[in-house]
């Protein structure tokens, strides 16, 4: 089901410069919890006013550290003040601010390793936010005493805290080391356990911190002593210099953030559709380099914003060029900007929207890395961001079309879940409001590329539920409306890669539905497509995945009419751009998905030809391939390694090797994953248990194929 999710990264062009689509994580609100038991409350109120009056030393706010830039405030900490002990679980609001907490701290005694709640909001963090930093500060007993005989009583960490979570938020049988310091005056004491804590938050060393705390000091007094010295002559020209150097500085400044501006708003608007990424990603570099050379502690929230742009722009190149590494970076670096923006103004929906960008985007590169979870987490987010950008703001369109990018957003990943009533009415709400804003300006591109993409979502989807006539009618409104904006938009880059997904699907089903001479006038047009495109962006590997995928298409609807050498050319030249994608970059699940796929087609290619030893040999390391798959959906992993059985069994039959076809096609049904009930899927199925004698099993399954208008039935 890769098609399904081709397209999910790039349905959002529109003018906002930085406009595209999230995190695994929810925004921080808080930037700590505290969590602590009420036997240690005195400890938690003095901490909690120490972390919250904390002044960040200035040569330090605005440094870029692993754990994002460095805030000048490390504010808000959140406390709980209320006793727990009557309730029977955590509460929504204490869930809710520790999923909106960027660390946990925790104030670690014999009372609260005994503490249920102590121990419950650790877990909770944990499980909600896997990659979130856990601190730990000692008032009272020993780290691990449980570990030794007789001292039991003295262990002073909560059970949670020295188990070790994996990256899906799940405890496992491993042992955490947490990050410790001790608060009593025998041992880091009061001052300098603070800023052991403060320096984990922060992601800076201790050292660093305590000399320019010393630092600060012994200027605030040199300061205070020359101040004392200073005449008023000698201030009040200093005064007149400063003032003067001042405005020239603010209208340089103002002159070069105009221009970055420009070339973040409309510059790239016009770039863009040309699809050329080195152009945009000169741009991007050019206006980074541009605050790379300010002192980040003292760029405006306007600034910020412009920055975290230039960092979206070049994440979203990297991606495009399929190197996730870097672009998860960029991404991370971006977030932290537009994370911190949104939390000096949490109601402001321009913040919201600019931050929403950079969830989506983190959370689009667990989607490429399969990790399912946590993209779902992420795109939840993003349309909880979404939401609040209308509800503060309800008249305006811009963020109307934001809650249409969420919702489709969500029920896409839905859909690779394999969850399609879900993902189907998430997706027919998206569709209503993309047709809302497409009727009130159809001039406006933006509005009927989204109307588009919602045309496909759904029409996917409700193909996967068998309701193949309605997927069919929608497919064909967008080709059609594709056409149109194509006729009008001839340059634009965007909307023929619309075109490649919208032919090739259409093709598909109509080869499905009996419609052998229309599936190949699709299919054809979907590589004709893509064969223009490449050679304007090489390096574009989006592009060069659809061009495979639809080559791999083509060449199935070619072998099912009997024309085996065209389809064997298609299979070549998929093949060959699938190898490329794979040499450039191991870590996309889809890529690997493809590299399966190729195998076994190239396989069917070679039976068809009568290359039976051939054909096996590729069917076996089809095989071996699927089964070496690390990332990417379960089930759909599951369905290759299945399929690739089949074809074995397919081959050994063709062979004459009838006991060893039968072997293959009884381990296949048996590895059949239960989920995978899509139409082309239930077909195998059936063709399986028809090959194995089971004809009564396959009876239904035929039966509902044929009710939903599938054609393409075994004999």
């Amino acid at each position: 089901m890769a098609e399904v999710a081709q397209l999910l990264r790039k349905e959002r062009d529109r003018t906002d410069a930085g406009r595209d689509r999230p995190a695994t994580l929810p925004s921080p609100v808080y930037f700590a919890f505290l969590s602590y038991s009420h036997t240690d409350s005195g400890w938690g109120e003095w901490l909690h006013d120490s972390l919250e009056k904390f002044r960040v030393p200035s040569s330090i706010a605005g440094r870029l550290t692993p754990h994002g830039i460095v805030p000048k405030r490390l504010t808000p900490i959140f406390r709980d003040r209320k006793e727990l002990a009557a309730s029977s679980d955590l509460g929504a609001e204490i869930r809710e601010a520790l999923a909106a907490s960027r660390f946990l701290i925790v104030l670690c005694s014999p009372a609260a390793a005994k503490s249920r709640w102590t121990n419950a909001e650790i877990d909770t963090f944990k499980r909600l936010r896997p990659d979130g930093a856990v601190l730990a500060a000692i008032v009272d007993g020993e780290p691990f005493a449980s570990d030794l005989p007789g001292r039991e009583s003295e262990e002073c960490l909560p059970h949670a805290l020295r188990v070790q979570y994996d990256r899906r938020g799940r405890p496992t049988p491993r042992r955490a080391e947490p990050l410790c310091t001790d608060l009593r005056d025998d041992r880091d004491g009061k001052r300098l356990g603070l800023l052991k804590l403060v320096a984990g938050m922060l992601g800076v060393g201790l050292d660093d911190l305590v000399q320019r705390e010393t630092v600060r000091r012994q200027r605030r007094l040199a300061i205070l002593a020359a101040a004392s010295l200073a005449g008023m002559v000698v201030t009040t020209s200093l005064a007149i210099f400063a003032l003067q150097s001042r405005d020239i500085a603010r209208d340089q400044r103002r002159e070069a953030e105009s221009l970055v501006g420009f070339m973040l708003g409309d510059l790239r608007t016009k770039l863009e559709p040309l699809g050329r990424l080195d152009t945009l990603d000169a741009v991007g570099a050019r206006a980074l380099a541009y605050y790379q050379s300010q002192d980040k502690s003292e760029l405006s929230d306007q600034s910020l914003t412009q920055r975290s742009k230039a960092l979206t722009l070049m994440g979203e190149i990297a991606n495009t060029r399929g190197d996730l590494g870097r672009a998860l970076n960029l991404y991370r670096e971006a977030y932290a900007s537009t994370a911190e923006a949104l939390r000096r103004e949490p109601d402001n929906p321009q913040r919201l929207f600019d931050h929403a960008q950079n969830v989506f985007w983190v959370g689009e590169v667990a989607h490429q890395r399969g990790l399912m979870p946590e993209a779902e987490a992420s795109m939840r987010e993003y349309k909880r961001l979404a939401d609040a950008m209308v509800a503060a703001d309800p008249d305006n369109p811009k963020w109307k079309l934001e809650v249409k990018y969420s919702t489709t957003a969500l029920g896409a990943l839905l859909m690779e879940q394999r969850r399609y009533p879900e993902a189907s009415a998430i997706l027919q709400r998206s569709l209503e409001t993309a047709e809302t804003l497409a009727a009130s300006d159809p001039t406006n591109l933006d509005y009927q590329k989204g109307l588009v993409e919602s045309l496909a979502w759904l029409a996917d989807s409700q193909f996967s539920e068998g309701r193949l006539d309605e997927a069919i009618a929608k497919r064909e409104r967008q080709v059609a409306t594709i056409d149109q904006m194509i006729l009008k938009n001839p340059a634009d880059a965007g909307i023929r890669e619309r075109a490649i997904s919208a032919h090739r699907a259409l093709g598909r089903w109509l080869g499905i539905h009996g419609s052998l001479p229309e599936a190949l006038e699709h299919q054809r047009k979907a590589v004709a497509v893509a064969d223009e495109l490449l050679p304007t962006e090489p390096g574009n590997m989006d592009w060069l995945q659809w061009a495979a995928g639809a080559q791999l298409d083509y060449a199935s609807t070619l072998l099912q009419s009997g024309r085996v050498n065209e389809a064997a050319a298609q299979t070549r030249a998929a093949c060959d751009r699938a190898s490329r994608l794979t040499g450039e970059r191991s870590e996309v699940a889809e890529w690997r998905s493809l590299a399966v796929n190729c195998l076994m087609k190239r396989s069917q290619v070679s039976l068809a030809g009568g290359a039976e030893e051939e054909a096996l040999d590729l069917a076996n390391r089809a095989l071996d391939a699927a089964r070496s798959r690390r990332r990417g959906e379960p089930v759909e992993i599951a369905l290759q390694v299945a399929q690739a059985l089949k074809l074995i069994g397919d081959v050994r039959a063709r062979k004459g090797d009838r006991a060893g076809a039968q072997t293959a096609w009884l381990s296949a049904l048996q590895k059949w994953p239960k989920q995978a009930n899509e139409p082309t899927n239930l077909a195998l199925q059936a063709e399986l248990l028809v090959n194995l004698g089971r004809l009564a099993e396959a009876r239904p399954l035929r039966a509902k194929l044929q009710s939903i208008g599938y054609r393409r039935m075994v004999n």
